[in-house]
C-alpha cells in the first residue's frame, strides 16, 4: 500500500506555508486532504484487490489484506481530528526565530522518542499475501533491469558504429600514405634527362643577367638622386664673420647633407623595421627637416619630437 501510494503523496497531502502554526510551519488543507485521501485510498484498495483476485490468491488473504486497509484508514481519521483540534499561535515579534527553532526542537525530540519506542512491524503474518508482495517486488526488479541491460545494449551498438567508423577512417589514411610513399619513391627514382638540365642553367643565367641590371639600374639612379640633391639642395654656406667669432670658440659643427640624412633614414628602415627612428642632432640643418616633414616623407616621434623616421612608401 505504501508503494502504491508514493506516486499520488503530493494529491494527498497537499500543504499551505504559513509562519503561524506549529511544527515545521505548514498546515493541512483539511477538507481537501480528507476528501482526496478517502478517494484515493477506496481507488488503491480496490486495484490491489482486484490484482489479487486476478492472479488467484485465497479468500483469507483478502480479507486479512482488507481488514488491516480498514484498520490503517481509521487511524488516518484520528490523525486528522487530530490535526484539525490544534489551534494556532502567534509569533511574537521579537525572539521569532527562537521561537520557532525551539518549537522544530520540541517536534523533532517527540519524534525521536516514539521511534525509539516503536517496534517493527511485519506487514502480515499470511505466507500467501507475503508470497504475492514478493512476486511483486521481483517483477519490479525484473523490469528494472532489464531497463538496464537494453540502455547497455544501445550503448553496445553505439560503440559498435563508432568503432566501424574509426576503422573505416584508418584504412583511408593508410591508402592515403601508401600513395604518397609511391610518389615519393618514383621522384626519388627518376632521372632527369640532359634537356630538363640545360634548361635550368639556362634559367637561372637569366635571373642572373636579371639581378646584375637591377643592380646597375639602382645604381644609377642613387647617383642621379645625389646629383639632383647637390645641385638644388645644397649646404648653407657660412659667413667669414661667423667663421671669425667662432675661431676662438668651440668649432663648427659640419652639417650633413640632404643625401646623407635620407640615406640614414632609408638604412634604418630597412635595417630595424621594428625600430626606425633616428635622433636628430646638431649636425642635421632644421630647414632639410622641416622640407621632409612638410612634404611627409618624414615622421616624428609622438613621444619624443627629436627623433623622426622614413615614411614607409613599400608597404
Amino acid at each position: 500500500m505504501k508503494g502504491r501510494c508514493q506516486e499520488n503523496g503530493f494529491r494527498l497531502c497537499s500543504v499551505v506555508p504559513s509562519n503561524k502554526t506549529r511544527g515545521n510551519g505548514q498546515t493541512l488543507m483539511h477538507k481537501k486532504f480528507h476528501l482526496s485521501m478517502r478517494k484515493n485510498f477506496l481507488t488503491v484498495q480496490a486495484e490491489y484487490l482486484s490484482e489479487i483476485a486476478n492472479t488467484g490468491g485465497p479468500v483469507d488473504a483478502k480479507e486479512e489484506l482488507l481488514d488491516e486497509c480498514e484498520d490503517i484508514w481509521k487511524q488516518m481519521e484520528e490523525c486528522q481530528s487530530k490535526l484539525m483540534l490544534l489551534g494556532t499561535e502567534t509569533l511574537l515579534p521579537s525572539d521569532a526565530k527562537l521561537y520557532l527553532l525551539m518549537l522544530q526542537w520540541k517536534a523533532l525530540t517527540v519524534d525521536f522518542h516514539q521511534w525509539q519506542a516503536r517496534n517493527p512491524e511485519l506487514i502480515s503474518t499470511n505466507p500467501d499475501v507475503l508470497l504475492e508482495l514478493g512476486k511483486e517486488e521481483l517483477q519490479k526488479v525484473k523490469n528494472d533491469l532489464e531497463m538496464v541491460l537494453s540502455t547497455v545494449q544501445s550503448k553496445n551498438k553505439q560503440l559498435e558504429e563508432d568503432l566501424k567508423r574509426e576503422q573505416q577512417w584508418y584504412e583511408e589514411q593508410k591508402q592515403m600514405l601508401e600513395t604518397l610513399n609511391k610518389i615519393e619513391e618514383e621522384e626519388n627514382t627518376q632521372v632527369e634527362h640532359p634537356s630538363t638540365k640545360s634548361l635550368k642553367i639556362r634559367e637561372l643565367n637569366e635571373l642572373k643577367n636579371k639581378v646584375l641590371k637591377l643592380k646597375t639600374y639602382k645604381e644609377e639612379l642613387l647617383s642621379a638622386l645625389g646629383g639632383f640633391l647637390d645641385e638644388h639642395f645644397p649646404l648653407p654656406e657660412i659667413g667669414e664673420n661667423i667663421k671669425k667669432k667662432n675661431s676662438s670658440a668651440e668649432p663648427v659643427v659640419e652639417l650633413k647633407t640632404l643625401q646623407e640624412i635620407l640615406e640614414m633614414l632609408i638604412n634604418t628602415l630597412i635595417a630595424t623595421p621594428h625600430e626606425p627612428y633616428i635622433t636628430i642632432n646638431e649636425s642635421f640643418w632644421p630647414p632639410y627637416i622641416e622640407l621632409l616633414l612638410r612634404h611627409g616623407m618624414a615622421l616624428r616621434h609622438p613621444e619624443d619630437p627629436n627623433r623622426m623616421r622614413l615614411q614607409a612608401f613599400h608597404k
